[in-house]
């Protein structure tokens, strides 16, 4: 079996994702090629597996611009598109595995002319939305549900993927042209939430599967840590941490500076990791923060110490922020938005209605006080979400498609 795998990037999560899958299909038999642009984050440091490269770093920012001129992410980068589709039939694949594929970096109604022309099936791994509205990647935080029908008019046409005019409603419809109607289509969503959304969508025909998102669990677990002792807490003072990789009121920034005003100094400390100097420089003095770190073992400390993990997301598809909490043994307390409810039950965590601070507060004050979730029972929970067993369904779902 043969697949090719593609990518808007080879770091963080879906890059993670994408060569743990190739890793796991070479050790079942198989052979797989990566392809992912050249980016900021690529351009003069690469990973430790192998891919290959779509264009280059110039040519992707000529058709990133062309796009946030015309508001037609997906419309462009034609003939980096063309060679990218000789290597792949090169390569002969079987499956032609997508993940994320906005941004600007490949003409999509061509990758999939490719796929129908050559019955190259087609895997899709939603890691957001963006695959079926007419621009955005989310959409809960505004309450928007014209994708269900037909895109127009959009509040957000200026954030990513940023456009200088609203081109919501002929994206839409060209969204619908190029793969709505093509039948060799699989969707993974990481989150039943995602999967229902898929349901009420002009993709709603195809075949839909969850899998989840997972993670290094021999990296993320309890471990001895020194971080409280480093920013003077007392044994007596409740550590409640927030971990985003960037952080902003989507990610509930404001969530946290209203806790730190209600909640007892005394008594609770709140920890940020992940914030950039700005953020830094707008946070109350009774919030510690954290620059972002790249360093795991410090992060897993840094967890570990933590009473309780609080993620006030307001539009996430499966964050796996929590997973790695409840695998160092933290409780966590979250917004119920998207499928971040979907990560914890009744022995690790509670989730509370969005935006309902009131509500959030009274949480915290009651885990906190009753301890009703045991290091060992998030452990646990998080156990059903190894990254290993996730690669596994993966080639497990592409055995069932050859099959078909």
């Amino acid at each position: 079996m043969r697949v090719v795998q593609i990518n808007g990037g080879v770091f963080g999560s879906t890059g993670s994702i994408m060569f743990g899958i190739a890793e796991q299909l070479e050790r079942s038999g198989g052979e797989c090629i990566c392809f992912s642009p050249v980016t900021v984050t690529n351009r003069n440091k690469e990973p430790d597996h192998r891919y290959e490269k779509i264009g280059t770093f110039n040519s992707r920012r000529l058709n990133v611009l062309l796009g946030r001129i015309t508001g037609s992410d997906g419309c462009f980068s034609l003939f980096v598109t063309l060679k990218l589709i000789k290597k792949i039939k090169r390569f002969s694949p079987d499956i032609m595995h997508l993940h994320n594929i906005h941004g600007g970096y490949v003409n999509i109604p061509l990758l999939f002319r490719f796929a129908e022309k050559h019955n190259v099936r087609v895997v899709w791994t939603l890691h957001d939305c963006w695959a079926f509205t007419g621009h955005c990647p989310h959409y809960d935080m505004i309450g928007c549900k014209k994708w269900q029908t037909e895109c127009h008019d959009c509040p957000i046409y200026r954030e990513y993927p940023q456009s200088v005019f609203d081109n919501s409603k002929r994206m839409f419809h060209l969204k619908e042209k190029w793969y709505g109607n093509f039948n060799s289509l699989t969707l993974v969503t990481p989150s039943r939430w995602l999967a229902e959304q898929v349901e009420k969508s002009f993709l709603s025909h195809c075949r839909i599967s969850v899998i989840n998102n997972g993670i290094d669990l021999d990296t993320f677990k309890p471990k001895p840590t020194n971080f409280r002792v480093e920013h003077d807490m007392t044994d007596e003072q409740i550590m409640l941490l927030g971990v985003s990789f960037v952080w902003n009121d989507k990610k509930g920034l404001d969530v946290f500076k209203q806790l730190s005003e209600r909640l007892d100094p005394d008594k609770y400390r709140i920890v940020l990791v992940g914030a950039d100097k700005s953020v830094i420089a707008s946070l109350p003095e009774n919030i510690i923060a954290i620059e972002r770190t790249q360093n795991k073992d410090e992060l897993v400390e840094i967890y570990s110490a933590a009473d309780v993990f609080i993620n006030p997301t307001r539009e996430d598809t499966f964050p796996t922020v929590n997973i790695e909490s409840l695998a160092c043994g933290t409780p966590v307390i979250t917004f119920d938005v998207g499928g971040a409810s979907e990560i914890i039950d009744k022995t690790c965590g509670e989730a509370v209605p969005k935006d309902n601070i009131d509500v959030m507060e009274e949480m915290i004050n009651y885990v906190c006080d009753r301890k009703p979730f045991s290091e060992n029972n998030c452990r646990q929970r998080a156990l059903n979400f190894d990254k290993k067993d996730r690669f596994k369904e993966y080639v497990e779902l592409y055995r069932s498609i050859m099959d078909e």
